[in-house]
Formats: C-alpha cells, sequence, structure tokens
C-alpha cells in the first residue's frame, strides 16, 4: 500500500486507539495492582482479541452482523453485560488495586490475558471499526491480503504501545493510592467508567 495512505491510517487509528476505552481502564486497573508484567499479560490477550475480530473480518463476520439485527442485538448485550459485570465487581472490591500482588494472592497469567481477549471481542465497537474503516484504506487494484495485514499489525503494535504506556503511567499513582481512605472511591471510579462503557455499547446502532 502507498506510503500516504498508511501514514493516514496511522493517523486515524492513534485518534480510536488513544480514546479511553475497555482496554484502556483495564490497562489502567492492572498497572496499579501489577506492574509492567500484568499491564504486558493483559495487552497481549487485547491485541489478540484484535486479531481474532480482524479474522472475523476478512471472513465476513462484519457484513453478517450488519445484516442480521439479532445477531448484532445478541452481541451488543454480551458485550455490555461482560463490561458491566467488570464493572460492579470492581465497584464492590475494597481492595486497593494499587496493592502488590506479591502481598495479596496472584491473579493467574491465564485469567489476565483471557480478560484482555474478552474484552477486545465483546466490544462491538471494534467489529464496525474493523468492518466500516478498513475497507476505506484499501486499494481495491492491488493485493488485499498484504494490505489488511499490514493495517491489522500496524492496529496491533500501537494499541500494545499505548496500552502500555497507560499501565505505565497509572503504576505511578500506586503511591498516591496508599492512603486506605482513597481506595473506595478509585475503585468506585473505575467501576462507574466500566459501567458507563456498557451502557454506551447499548445505545450502539445497527449500521444501515
Amino acid at each position: 500500500m502507498l506510503l500516504s495512505t498508511w501514514l493516514l491510517f496511522v493517523a486515524v487509528a492513534m485518534v480510536s486507539i488513544a480514546s479511553p476505552g475497555p482496554a484502556f481502564l483495564v490497562a489502567v486497573r492492572n498497572g496499579m495492582a501489577g506492574g509492567a508484567k500484568r499491564v504486558a499479560l493483559s495487552s497481549l490477550g487485547n491485541i489478540t482479541g484484535l486479531l481474532i475480530l480482524a479474522s472475523a473480518a476478512v471472513l465476513g463476520l462484519g457484513v453478517v452482523l450488519n445484516a442480521s439485527e439479532v445477531l448484532f442485538n445478541l452481541l451488543k448485550l454480551g458485550g455490555a453485560a461482560y463490561l458491566i459485570y467488570l464493572g460492579m465487581r470492581q465497584w464492590r472490591s475494597r481492595t486497593s488495586p494499587a496493592i502488590s500482588t506479591i502481598a495479596a494472592k496472584p491473579t493467574p497469567r491465564w485469567r489476565t490475558f483471557s480478560e484482555g481477549v474478552l474484552v477486545a471481542v465483546s466490544n462491538p465497537k471494534a467489529i464496525l471499526f474493523f468492518t466500516a474503516l478498513f475497507p476505506q484504506f484499501l486499494d481495491t487494484q492491488r493485493a488485499l491480503l498484504p494490505q489488511f495485514s499490514i493495517m491489522v499489525g500496524t492496529f496491533m503494535a500501537l494499541s500494545f504501545a499505548v496500552l502500555m504506556l497507560y499501565g505505565g503511567l497509572a503504576k505511578h499513582l500506586s503511591r498516591w493510592l496508599s492512603s486506605a481512605s482513597r481506595v473506595k472511591w478509585v475503585n468506585r471510579m473505575i467501576g462507574s467508567a466500566f459501567i458507563g462503557l456498557g451502557i454506551s455499547i447499548l445505545r450502539l446502532r445497527q449500521p444501515v
């Protein structure tokens, strides 16, 4: 693909990636809880989920979802329910996300990774992004698979880098969270953000 097209795609992708969303909240929470390793695991899970969505888009899942109102609504409800569940769990938590995982019972690596995957694949906004945005950057006069691979690889690399940055910044907030009086409000803020994102997904409309 042309360099100018790729640079334009990078600019558009960065706007989407840098905007706070479910993956952002997971990275922030994991950054405060377990540091870089935990953020890396959840971020790897997230970009794995993005790869699954991109592959599904290639196979035509996006077209099916756009055509079937029932499937689209089922996906929307599932994604919203999962985010609301994460929010309620965080809201009720009485433990500071800044507590070291050495002092507390460590979260299994597979769970951290799988949560990143689930957050990615359960978000219908991501599917709409891949199915609606990618075609605008494809040159039908050139081989499509290499172009798609370049864009997906770029999107995954940018996503991983941004999530690691967010998680690293969140780690520095752990000192601020040393005060027990702030724990409840931080958990409620993060929980409310998850719930708010879940509710926003419920407001998505099937593209015409």
